[in-house]
């Protein structure tokens, strides 16, 4: 959708991100929560590159991602996934997947198109509950994109499909450690 907007446009907004620092896992009521939680993916290394078969340039489906070292006394696990650094004043969500058993160990490629076995999914920022693959604006740079764990003392109780601030309100004072990866992706 962002691939057909003028490159000028990109780089006239390239100062116009809300960093890393307003992903959810930055939140002040998160500060103090261990970041023990080890968060990856067999698609990409922490900073590197997302492959293009995630992103609107390819298939556009979600990316595999694995957690472990999640607390003994975990009830339930979310995932946020945030870009850091969309030409918005928060950070653009990608996916939130909520209601995750401590049982499972990640999600498989795809886990997030709109339907999951292993988790309710949230709104993204397009107000959909399914993956919203990384678009960003030709010549506005690298984009960093949170994949965001949290493991949860209790599992929530929330609408059907929510969005970021109801979820984060719902998650206060539940979170017992979090973990954090970042992915990348920039158009030329």
């Amino acid at each position: 959708m962002l691939e057909k907007l003028p490159h000028a446009v990109g780089r006239a907004l390239r100062g116009v991100r809300p960093g890393l620092e307003k992903v959810a896992c930055a939140r002040k009521e998160l500060i103090g929560v261990p970041s023990s939680i080890v968060v990856t993916s067999p698609a990409f290394a922490d900073f590197g590159a997302i492959p293009t078969t995630f992103t609107a340039d390819g298939t556009g489906t979600s990316p595999p991602v694995e957690w472990s070292r999640l607390p003994p006394e975990t009830r339930s696990i979310v995932l946020i996934v945030e870009d850091a650094d969309s030409p918005t004043p928060l950070p653009l969500v990608h996916a939130i997947a909520w209601s995750i058993s401590p049982a499972t160990p990640g999600l498989p490629d795809g886990a997030l198109a709109g339907h999951s076995d292993t988790a309710l999914l949230g709104l993204s920022s397009l107000l959909r509950p399914a993956w919203l693959a990384p678009d960003p604006p030709p010549g506005h740079g690298m984009h960093r994109y949170a994949f965001q764990v949290f493991a949860l003392a209790a599992p929530l109780k929330l609408a059907v499909h929510p969005g970021r601030r109801a979820l984060m309100q719902a998650m206060i004072g539940k979170v017992l450690a979090r973990g954090l990866l970042i992915g990348t992706f920039e158009r030329p």
